[in-house]
C-alpha cells in the first residue's frame, strides 16, 4: 500500500510561528524524508467558510497569503501537491454521500468540536457546515487515500471519527477506503505554542500572534513584550517556568548551538533553565535570546516569501494545477465508492441488464 499524507490550514489569515512548529516544519521534513509516495496539503477555505460565511473577504484574501508561507517554509511543489479545497468538488459529494453514516449525537459528543463551539460562543445557534466538520474532514483525508494524517492531540477525536466513518462504509460496501492513522508530534512544546499574551492558543483575533511574514523588527516588539513570570518582578527573584511563555517558545526552538553564539556563558537550555529559576537572570536578556533565535530561523523564511512574491503569477499556477491533479485524484476515488454503492448507473453496463433479466 502506498503512504499517502493529508494534512492542511485554514486560510482565515496569514499563518504564524505556532503554525509553523505545530505543523509546518514538520510538513518539510516529511516531504524530504523520502518516506511516503505522496504528500497533499490543502488550503482549507471551504471548511473556513463554516464560521466566516458572511465574510468570504477573509478567506479569499489570505489564499495567496498561505501558499506564500507554505513555499516560504521550504514546501516543493515538484515534490508534493498544493490545493485549494473548494476547486475540489467531488469532496463535497463525498461529504454528502458519508453524512449517512454518522448521527447527530455523534457529531454532537465529538471533543474537538465541543471545544470549538464553546470557543466560538455558538451555543444552540451552531452552523449546520460546522457541526458536519468531521465528517467533511473525513471525505478530505479519504478522498486522496491518505494512510497518514499529522494532527496535534486536540485533534486525535477527528481522525477517529474519520476512522469510524470508513469501517462502517467499508462493511457496508465492501473494502473500498483506506483507515488513516493519525501522526502526533513527540515534542510537546509543538503541539500548541501560546499567545505572546500567555494565552492557550496564538490567534489572529487576539493580536498575540508571530506572523512568518513578521519584519524582524516588528517580531523584536513582540518578544520583548512578551509574557513571562508576574512575579519574577526583580532579577534576583527566583522565577517559574511553568506558564512562561518566553521558556516554552525556547522549548520550541532554541538548540544547543544557539547558546555557543548568542549566550556562551550557558551550556545549554537546562543550564539557562536552572539559572533563572533560582534567581540572578532577568527576563530582558531571556527574551533578548530568544529574538536571537527567533530571527535566525523566520529571516530566510522572510526572505524567501518576499521573492515568491515577485513570482505571484507562478504561486498562483501551483496552487491551479495542483487543486486540478487534487481533483483527479478525489474523482477517482468518488467513481470507486460509486460502484461500491451501486449508484453508477451510466458507467456500469449491467445496469440495464439487470433491469431486463427482471
Amino acid at each position: 500500500m502506498k503512504k499517502i499524507i493529508l494534512t492542511g490550514d485554514r486560510p482565515t489569515g496569514r499563518l504564524h510561528i505556532g503554525h509553523y512548529v505545530g505543523s509546518l516544519r514538520r510538513r518539510v521534513e516529511l516531504q524530504n524524508s523520502g518516506e511516503y509516495d505522496h504528500i497533499y496539503i490543502m488550503i482549507a477555505d471551504a471548511q473556513a467558510l463554516t464560521d466566516n460565511f458572511e465574510h468570504p473577504e477573509k478567506v479569499r484574501s489570505n489564499i495567496l497569503e498561505v501558499a506564500l508561507d507554505y513555499l516560504a517554509c521550504g514546501l516543493d511543489p515538484e515534490k508534493i501537491t498544493i490545493f485549494v479545497q473548494s476547486a475540489v468538488p467531488e469532496l463535497t459529494e463525498i461529504t454528502f454521500y458519508y453524512m449517512n453514516l454518522v448521527t447527530l449525537s455523534r457529531l454532537q459528543r465529538n471533543p474537538t468540536v465541543k471545544a470549538e463551539i464553546q470557543m466560538r460562543g455558538f451555543e444552540t445557534s451552531i452552523p449546520v457546515g460546522f457541526l458536519n466538520y468531521p465528517i467533511s474532514q473525513a471525505s478530505d483525508i479519504t478522498a486522496f487515500k491518505a494512510t497518514t494524517v499529522p494532527v496535534g492531540e486536540d485533534q486525535l477525536p477527528m481522525i477517529e471519527q474519520t476512522r469510524e466513518i470508513v469501517r462502517k462504509f467499508n462493511s457496508i460496501y465492501g473494502d473500498v477506503l483506506t483507515e488513516p492513522e493519525a501522526l502526533v508530534s513527540s515534542n510537546i512544546a509543538c503541539q500548541r505554542l501560546p499567545g505572546t499574551d500567555g494565552k492557550a492558543k496564538m490567534s489572529k483575533s487576539l493580536c498575540n500572534c508571530i506572523y512568518l511574514a513578521d519584519e524582524a523588527d516588528e517580531v523584536q516588539k513582540k518578544v520583548m513584550s512578551m509574557y513571562t513570570d508576574p512575579d519574577h518582578i526583580k532579577v534576583t527573584d527566583p522565577g517559574k517556568l511553568e506558564g512562561n511563555t518566553v521558556f516554552t517558545y525556547l522549548d520550541a526552538f532554541c538548540r544547543d548551538e544557539h547558546f555557543a553564539s548568542y549566550l556562551p556563558e550557558y551550556e545549554n537550555l537546562d543550564a539557562l533553565k536552572a539559572h533563572y529559576q533560582a534567581g540572578g537572570l532577568g527576563d530582558v536578556k531571556v527574551k533578548k535570546f530568544l529574538n536571537r533565535v527567533l530571527e535566525e530561523e523566520l529571516a530566510p523564511i522572510r526572505e524567501r516569501r518576499k521573492e515568491y512574491e515577485k513570482r505571484i503569477e507562478w504561486v498562483y499556477e501551483v496552487l491551479r494545477k495542483g487543486s486540478e491533479e487534487a481533483r483527479r485524484e478525489a474523482a477517482d476515488t468518488l467513481d470507486g465508492m460509486k460502484a461500491a454503492m451501486k449508484i453508477n448507473y451510466f458507467e456500469d453496463s449491467d445496469f440495464l441488464r439487470d433491469w431486463n433479466a427482471r
